[in-house]
């Protein structure tokens, strides 16, 4: 299970259809442990007007025999800057996709996105109950308060 990304040139994937993901064995696969991705900056287009949108992604997963690449991760996120969908299809598909190939014990999603329309929407997606002892801290990420 070689990387396809990791120490090659990886152009930017058309579309998160066509964005190959990465994963590697786990190097602690007996350890219970949370990895946390943040993608602060994260854009994806309204499905309607065709406007950017943005948000801050937090994934949190406790990895089972694989881990993701994380630069595979930063292509596949990359790949929305062209994809036109609604904020709950993006970050519940980014969630679904990450628990479907990696099989983590656990995964959550948290999508915050910046308002458009005067309202922002928050997003969260998890896989199941977290596994007893597996410690979560919080997503660090604030409501939205605008400028105050």
């Amino acid at each position: 299970m070689e990387p396809k990304h990791l120490g090659q040139t990886s152009a930017l994937p058309a579309s998160p259809e066509q964005a190959e993901l990465d994963y590697v064995p786990n190097p602690r696969a007996g350890e219970l442990y949370l990895t946390r991705f943040t993608a602060p900056e994260f854009t994806s287009l309204c499905p309607v007007t065709g406007q950017p949108d943005f948000a801050h992604l937090v994934i949190d997963y406790a990895p089972g025999e694989t881990i993701v690449e994380s630069k595979s991760l930063k292509l596949f996120l990359g790949s929305f800057r062209n994809h036109a969908a609604f904020h709950e299809d993006c970050t519940v598909g980014i969630g679904k996709r990450l628990a479907d190939e990696m099989k983590p014990k656990w995964l959550r999603i948290g999508g915050y996105w910046y308002p458009r329309g005067g309202i922002p929407i928050d997003v969260f997606w998890q896989t199941g109950t977290p596994p007893e002892g597996l410690w979560i801290p919080n997503q660090g990420v604030q409501t939205y308060r605008g400028r105050g």
